[in-house]
């Protein structure tokens, strides 16, 4: 894996917003309102407040693509945000926005559909990765995980001691990632696994409970919960 770079250019950063929001019923879930504001605009601004966030690159599908420009240019952010086009699979919309991003010492790749990041986690993520170059943010497992079989057998419930459940933001030194890249075109459901697959460590960071990931219309209801109970906490 490549070594740990010198701090010379911005941070880089890629939110992924291709996805085809299939259970959202006919609703593209980063447009959809929370607090008055798209989804995918509360997923962007805790970068924006980071002096050394660089250059943001918002990954998209042919569908919602025009609706974001338009958006990134109401709220004067179109000379900031570079936007791109994505591809079939999670792992060829990331990849279309590291190379739109071009080279950088870090990088961060985010959901676009959790609106609930916050300064504090993209922080706790940009001190995890300088031990191994990966590090993703995760919350331990509350629930009792069961393995089961095709036909809904259990077959063993795992020890959620160990357990954690996986969120974004994820950092990676750039070129670490893109070597990872490079390395396998097998499917993962995050960057991470292609850190894995290439013989990297992955290192954990804590995320948040309520830094939830928008799939149903139901988690709008939920996150917009969550959000006014985080304001009246701050």
């Amino acid at each position: 894996m490549t070594k740990q770079p010198q701090k010379t250019e911005p941070i880089g950063v890629v939110i992924v917003a291709a996805g085809t929001s299939q259970r959202m019923n006919g609703k593209d879930k980063i447009l959809a309102l929370l607090a008055g504001k798209p989804v995918f605009l509360h997923a962007l601004e805790p970068f924006l407040k980071l002096p050394d966030v660089g250059r943001i690159v918002v990954v998209l599908n042919r569908s919602n693509i025009r609706a974001v420009k338009d958006l990134l240019e109401k709220h004067e952010l179109s000379e900031r945000i570079i936007t791109c086009l994505g591809g079939k699979r999670r792992q060829d919309s990331v990849l279309a926005g590291l190379k739109k991003l071009g080279s950088c010492d870090w990088v961060i790749i985010q959901d676009g559909a959790r609106p609930n990041i916050s300064v504090d986690i993209i922080k706790r993520g940009l001190d995890a990765v300088q031990d191994t170059g990966a590090a993703v943010a995760a919350v331990p497992v509350s629930d009792t995980i069961k393995l089961a079989d095709e036909d809904m057998f259990v077959r063993w419930t795992m020890p959620r001691e160990n357990l954690w459940q996986i969120q974004t933001p994820q950092v990676f030194f750039y070129d670490t990632l893109m070597d990872a890249f490079a390395c396998s075109n097998e499917d993962v459901t995050d960057e991470a696994m292609l850190i894995e697959l290439a013989g990297g460590t992955v290192k954990l960071f804590m995320g948040a409970y309520d830094n939830i990931k928008i799939t149903t219309p139901e988690d709008l209801v939920v996150a917009s919960t969550l959000m006014r109970n985080r304001k009246k906490k701050a």
